[in-house]
């Protein structure tokens, strides 16, 4: 067949070649060792954990090195597209601090290697796809949708293997007489690769995150372009990443399969493909089976990154657990670290894990104790009001009215070498600080200690007439075990456990009637400068409050 001829009747409108294309987009300039990764979600309107975790990857490997992060738009298939999908990308990654250095932004693009929208660049698709046709390495296909389910059947029936291939690639040496007679009676078709493999053969890759591979050549014919000249992801993502200098793409190993595809059409074209990183699938532990599954879009909340802002974690919290999910000695680091940004972790590929990533609520939330411990008091304050402001809006006016006084509150036991860690998520500040505000008060005196009614009635009665609000917390303590002597209570701790049938209690249960009746719970930061926040008149008002109960 005259392939040229071929290729001028099916593209006749396309008149760039290949170099001229090549030439709009020329080798970046950047130091030895930058390397250019890349995000390429579709704008679906979900954005989902597994973006996250790879994004951090390709950011990681990007500025790290001095290299380019950039966002690209893959929305090719407009079906599945929503509306204001590219926004909720755009924001999604921004408010985790993933902001590209070129690409699809709010307001358009930024770079010089665009158009970053794959809907924008039908036309630079076509050139390579006529390139293919003019060499002989595609062709029109014009079977339908029963004529392949047939073709499946009969795979089937004979044990073969699925694919459009070999003697079922019925229009791979159709004559250009009978291409342009099914085209001019207005048949649709597709263009497909014509590929030279054969799965009696097997190719090796080196991946970066599961090592050497050794897997079955590609003989499927797959489409490069779908019958509204729309390509396909495997097409044009080669051609993308090709134009614009990706050295490394990072994906999820359910890609794996499709990798023998992608390596055959960069060999096809010519070009060096990019390094390959695939990186493992998020599991969870099935709370049903106890068994290991991936992580669901049906059946797990907290793979999609919504979730997240929604029940109060810090973004920096999800940020960093990904890294202790992505890279073994992280943690380790951290712990070496505490007060360096995560940026400053040396984040190396080979410290990926190669099988399946196990996600762990618990452990998220550990991290994220930690995370917020390290924050200052006016950090706290500001994500807490916004996220209120969202999510909690009467808090969210209870916790701002008096920004000094919240700040104040959440200053107690920060900072230093073992900081308070009672706050994991930012809805956890409400029950947290709760009895600071009249309005949410509500004192549980079933959490007292176990002495007798009148004791508990006369200790709250004696302690208002020795508060002092200016005493600080040594002061405050010693007048606690000066009480002591007359409830029969042990002021000394030691002397107390040697000795625990002379008394009826220690000068830990005063502390607990007076931590009750003040809080009203059992568990609370620092007693003594809670009642220096609470003010005298509040505090004395709750002593009073808790004896009328007993």
């Amino acid at each position: 067949m005259d392939t040229k001829a071929l290729a001028e009747y099916l593209f006749p409108d396309v008149k760039e070649m290949p170099q001229d294309v090549e030439a709009r987009y020329p080798k970046r300039e950047l130091p030895e060792g930058a390397k250019v990764t890349r995000i390429a979600p579709s704008p679906t309107g979900f954005m989902h954990l597994g973006n996250l975790y790879g994004a951090l990857v390709d950011e990681r490997l990007a500025h790290q090195s001095g290299g380019v992060f950039y966002l690209r738009i893959e929305d090719t298939d407009q079906k599945r597209s929503v509306e204001n999908g590219v926004e909720l990308i755009i924001q999604a990654f921004r408010n985790f601090g993933l902001v590209p250095d070129e690409g699809a932004t709010l307001d358009g693009e930024t770079g010089d290697y665009g158009p970053y929208y794959q809907s924008h660049r039908k036309e630079i698709y076509h050139v390579f796809v006529k390139s293919l046709v003019e060499r002989g390495l595609a062709y029109p296909c014009f079977c339908t949708e029963e004529e392949l389910s047939e073709m499946r059947a009969k795979q089937e029936a004979n044990k073969e293997n699925f694919g459009y291939y070999g003697k079922y690639a019925k229009c791979r040496d159709l004559t250009l007489e009978e291409i342009e007679q099914k085209i001019q009676a207005g048949i649709p078709y597709v263009i497909r690769f014509r590929s030279p493999g054969s799965i009696e053969h097997k190719i090796f890759h080196t991946d970066l995150v599961k090592g050497k591979l050794e897997l079955t050549e590609n003989d499927q014919d797959l489409v490069l372009l779908k019958s509204d000249g729309i390509p396909t992801y495997h097409f044009a993502h080669v051609i993308d990443d090709h134009l614009m200098g990706t050295t490394h793409v990072v994906r999820g190993e359910e890609w794996l399969p499709s990798l023998p595809m992608h390596l055959q059409l960069f060999q096809a074209m010519g070009w060096k493909p990019p390094k390959y990183l695939h990186t493992a699938q998020l599991m969870k532990i099935d709370p049903e089976t106890g068994a290991k599954r991936k992580l669901s879009k049906r059946k797990d909340p907290e793979l999609a990154l919504s979730f997240y802002r929604q029940i109060g974690f810090p973004n920096i919290s999800v940020l960093e657990y990904l890294m202790t999910m992505l890279n073994s000695n992280y943690e380790e680091w951290r712990m070496a670290n505490p007060g360096e940004p995560m940026q400053k972790f040396p984040f190396n590929t080979k410290k990926m894990g190669s099988s399946g990533a196990l996600f762990d609520m618990d452990k998220l939330m550990d991290v994220s104790k930690n995370v917020i411990s390290r924050m200052s008091a006016a950090e706290v304050y500001e994500e807490v009001a916004s996220w209120a402001e969202e999510n909690d809006p009467e808090f969210a006016a209870l916790f701002t009215r008096d920004p000094a006084y919240s700040q104040a509150i959440l200053s107690i036991g920060r900072g230093g070498k073992k900081p308070r860690k009672d706050i994991g998520l930012w809805q956890d500040v409400k029950p947290y600080m709760s009895f600071f505000f009249d309005e949410l008060f509500e004192p549980d005196y079933g959490q007292m200690p176990s002495l007798e009614t009148n004791m508990v009635r006369q200790i709250l009665k004696d302690y208002q007439s020795v508060y002092d609000p200016a005493d600080d917390g040594s002061v405050w303590f010693d007048k606690l075990k000066e009480m002591c002597p007359k409830y029969r209570l042990c002021g000394d701790m030691k002397t107390y456990k040697k000795n625990l049938e002379d008394y009826a209690g220690s000068v830990a249960d005063l502390s607990m009637v007076l931590r009750v009746a003040i809080t009203g719970r059992a568990q609370s930061p620092d007693l003594a400068q809670v009642c220096g926040l609470l003010g005298k008149e509040r505090v004395l008002r709750r002593l009073e409050q808790a004896a009328e109960h007993f």
